[in-house]
C-alpha cells in the first residue's frame, strides 16, 4: 500500500504529524508532499523540524496568489506528481486550497481520498475555507471526523455512513506528544519577558477579518479593551498576511498588543498553555485551547467547532469591541474543568488502522 500525505500550511503539518509518525512507526510506504502554500521558514519548515518529521519528498512551491490561481497551481503540480507516484491513498487534512486541489486531483485520477478533520461547518459561504471543506468532503472516500455531532452533519448532507469514521481530532495527539517538550525546550516566555498567566494570546489572520480594514480595526480595539480591563498585555505573533494589511492600511494597533514574528509550534504551545486567555480567529487554536483548558474567545461571527461552545471552553464574540469585552468577561470566570470532546490522543493510530482495513 502506497500513501501520499499532502500538507501546505502550519495547521496541516501539526495535525498530520501524528498520522505521519504512525506511518513511519509501521514502516509504511509514504510520500510526503508540501504544496508550498505557506512558504516561509517561520510558517512551515520550522514545524517539520520541531515535530521531528522528515523533510517532504516533494515541494510544489505554489506560493501566494488569488484563491483561484493558488488552487490551480497546486492542482496542476499535484496531479502530475500523483501520476508519477501512483499512490493507493491520498491523505489531506482540513480546509485549505491545498486540501481541495489535492482531493480533486486524486478523485479525477481514481485515487482514494482520506479527509482528516472532515465535516466541520461554519455555514458561512463567504469563507473560502467553507467551500474547500464542503467540496472535499463530497469527493472523499473516507471522512475522519472528530465527534458524533459532525457525523450527523455529514449524514444530513447525504454522505454514506460507511464512509464516516469518528476518530477524535489529531490535534489532541499533537498536543500530548509535544507539550512536555515545549515546557522543557521553549524559551519564549523568557525572550518576551512574560510570566505564566499574566498575559493574553492573540492570533488574527483570517481573510474575512484582516482584509477589511474597518473590521480588523474593530477587533484590535476590542482586544485593547480586554487588555485594559484586566491589566494584561496581549502577545500577537503576526501572520505575514496580517502584517501586510496593518502596513498598507495604516491600522492602529493598541500599545497593549505586543506584536512579534511568527513562532514555531513549541514556542506557540508554550505561549498558549500558560496564557490567561486566548483570542483568535483560528480553528486550530480553538481546538488547542480547549485541549489545554485555556479560556478562548473566537473573533468571528460563527465557528465550525461547535463542540468547544458546548463544553464551555469557547465563546463566539463577533467583531464588535463591546461584545468582545463581554465575551472575555464571561470566559475568564469559567471553571477550567470542561471535558475534552476530541479524543484520547490516539486519532493518528485509528486513522491508519481504518485506511489499512479498507485497502
Amino acid at each position: 500500500m502506497k500513501l501520499m500525505i499532502v500538507t501546505g500550511t502550519r495547521p496541516e503539518i501539526i495535525k498530520l504529524s501524528p498520522v505521519i509518525k504512525e506511518c513511519i512507526y509501521r514502516g509504511l510506504d509514504i510520500t510526503l508532499v508540501h504544496s508550498g502554500q505557506h512558504y516561509s521558514y517561520e510558517m512551515d519548515r520550522i514545524f517539520f523540524e520541531e515535530l521531528g518529521l522528515p523533510e517532504p519528498d516533494y515541494n510544489l512551491e505554489a506560493g501566494s496568489g488569488s484563491h483561484g490561481c493558488q488552487t490551480a497551481s497546486i492542482l496542476c503540480g499535484i496531479e502530475k506528481l500523483m501520476m508519477e507516484v501512483n499512490p493507493d491513498w491520498v491523505i489531506v487534512q482540513g480546509d485549505t486550497n491545498t486540501v481541495l486541489a489535492s482531493a480533486l486531483a486524486a478523485s479525477k485520477l481514481h485515487i482514494k481520498v482520506a479527509h482528516v478533520e472532515a465535516g466541520c461547518r461554519s455555514y458561512n459561504k463567504l469563507m473560502p475555507e467553507e467551500i474547500n471543506r464542503v467540496l472535499t468532503d463530497h469527493i472523499s472516500d473516507l471522512l475522519f471526523v472528530q465527534s458524533d455531532e459532525i457525523r450527523v452533519i455529514l449524514l444530513g448532507e447525504g454522505i454514506k455512513d460507511e464512509k464516516i469514521v469518528v476518530v477524535g481530532n489529531t490535534i489532541v495527539d499533537a498536543v500530548i506528544q509535544n507539550l512536555e517538550i515545549a515546557n522543557e525546550k521553549s524559551g519564549i516566555l523568557e525572550k518576551t519577558d512574560l510570566s505564566p498567566g499574566k498575559y493574553g494570546l492573540l492570533t488574527l489572520h483570517r481573510q474575512e477579518n484582516v482584509d477589511d480594514p474597518e473590521r480588523f480595526s474593530r477587533i484590535l480595539d476590542g482586544v485593547g479593551r480586554v487588555s485594559e480591563r484586566y491589566g494584561i498585555s496581549f502577545i500577537y505573533p503576526v501572520h505575514p498576511r496580517s502584517q501586510k494589511m496593518i502596513r498598507e492600511h495604516g491600522i492602529q494597533v493598541p500599545d497593549s498588543i505586543v506584536r512579534i514574528e511568527p513562532v514555531g509550534f513549541l514556542d506557540f504551545l508554550r505561549l498558549e498553555s500558560t496564557s490567561y486567555i486566548v483570542m483568535t480567529d483560528s480553528g486550530g487554536v480553538q481546538f488547542e485551547a480547549c485541549v489545554l483548558r485555556v479560556p478562548c474567545v473566537t473573533l468571528r461571527d460563527e465557528t465550525e467547532i461547535p463542540e468547544t461552545i458546548a463544553v464551555g471552553s469557547n465563546l463566539v464574540a463577533g467583531t464588535d469591541p463591546v461584545q468582545i469585552l463581554r465575551a472575555s468577561e464571561k470566559m475568564v470566570n469559567v471553571q477550567k474543568d470542561w471535558p475534552n470532546p476530541f479524543g484520547d490522543g490516539d486519532s493518528g493510530k485509528k486513522i491508519i488502522d481504518r485506511i489499512m482495513l479498507e485497502s
